[in-house]
């Protein structure tokens, strides 16, 4: 079985998913602007070093709800799965409400952790925007879809900033309230997504490879690596930045604000990236995306004021941008039709597996060597991936 092409209906749901990517995303913003300060806030400062875990476990969630999502899209549909994703995100924001309001750091985490399996469906709605896009239209198809970003970057960090004191004087429990509330209203919207009825296979459609074949491709490799290297080394400094400027004296509106401006960053280019990457090619975008990512460690080691931070996290979101997005096109050219949601299910576990590390690792790496240390490691994975991105070229190129 396989899904028609039909440009119009993709655009339609583009649409869809570009609203429910700015709301589901908001998700993101928030747990990013208040998971770590949330959770040194209950350790305290003698157990600063596991403050960032709620993060962390974030992304574990959806790593680990990644291949069960590509299941549960084959077996009750896209809508279907989603707005049970949905749900998930509703109890991951209530239940981490909850767990700040009786000091519970458990509470904390299993909330943050339940609200990575709802962002495992928001990061799936880039593909079902493709699902009936034609080659042409796809890369735009995904790039509408992450432009809803920009929103998400915007009402994520107003939400921490605007709901953080809701509770006072207990603090942050409010901004996760703020998050079930979002999520809610982004179940509303997906009642206007549109999935078609799968259409016959065409006869000369070739069977679906095993995934020890699809994932042996070098294609293949260096594109998840691409992919893996963008949001990995995004979420290492991500992570640390707003501990990092709090300990540098700013405060947690400051540092909110600076997360705001990097999720803009994240998701504003691909209002033009889908274009650049028809009129340049993926693999010169990606280059762009990894070089970008190594100027913002740059800026970041070059000094600690307010604008240092703010430049480094805009860096660091526009290079996220060009990178992901251009690695998650180039997955689509590795495989069949028959085998989107394997592949694409294998390609967000591994992604999201190294992201979630990443982001564990963040915390450690800062109250163990510092914010320097953490820049430091950007630029010798950026090395692999350049030559990753390479091979992907040479691959394509002779197809």
């Amino acid at each position: 079985m396989t899904v028609q092409v039909d440009d119009r209906l993709a655009r339609h749901n583009a649409l869809v998913l570009a609203v429910c990517q700015a709301l589901g995303g908001s998700n993101a913003s928030i747990i990013i602007s208040a998971g770590g300060l949330t959770g040194a806030y209950l350790l305290g400062a003698g157990n600063a070093f596991w403050a960032t875990l709620p993060v962390s476990l974030y992304i574990v969630g959806t790593a680990a709800a990644t291949v069960p999502v590509q299941l549960a899209v084959r077996r009750i549909g896209r809508r279907n799965a989603y707005l049970l994703g949905t749900l998930f995100g509703v109890c991951g924001g209530l239940t981490a409400m909850t767990g700040t309001l009786q000091g519970s750091f458990f509470l904390l985490c299993l909330g943050t952790f339940l609200s990575g399996v709802f962002a495992a469906m928001v990061q799936s709605y880039r593909f079902a925007a493709a699902d009936t896009a034609s080659p042409a239209f796809r890369p735009k198809a995904i790039s509408w879809v992450l432009a809803g970003g920009v929103a998400a970057g915007v009402l994520g960090p107003q939400a921490f900033v605007h709901f953080k004191d809701f509770f006072a004087p207990v603090l942050f429990a409010g901004a996760f309230l703020a998050q079930a509330l979002i999520t809610g209203c982004s179940a509303i919207i997906l009642f206007a997504l549109k999935v078609p009825a799968p259409a016959p296979a065409a006869t000369h459609e070739a069977p679906a490879r095993p995934l020890s074949v699809i994932a042996r491709q070098p294609a293949f490799l260096g594109a998840v690596f691409c992919a893996v290297a963008s949001y990995a080394l995004m979420s290492l400094v991500m992570t640390a930045s707003p501990l990092a400027m709090v300990a540098c004296g700013f405060t947690s509106d400051q540092a909110a604000l600076g997360i705001q401006w990097h999720v803009i960053a994240m998701f504003g280019p691909s209002f033009f990236t889908g274009h650049m990457i028809q009129r340049f090619g993926a693999v010169r975008i990606v280059a762009i995306g990894l070089t970008l990512l190594a100027g913002c460690s740059a800026v970041a080691l070059a000094g600690i004021t307010l604008a240092h931070f703010w430049i480094a996290l805009i860096l660091l979101g526009i290079g996220w941008n060009f990178g992901f997005l251009g690695a998650s096109f180039l997955v689509t050219r590795t495989y069949e039709p028959s085998e989107r949601n394997l592949a694409q299910g294998f390609n967000d576990f591994v992604v999201f597996g190294f992201v979630g590390l990443a982001s564990l690792s963040s915390g450690a790496v800062f109250n163990l060597y510092g914010w320097d240390i953490v820049n430091w490691i950007v630029f010798p994975v950026i090395v692999l991936a350049t030559f990753a991105l390479r091979t992907v070229h040479r691959e394509l190129a002779g197809a």
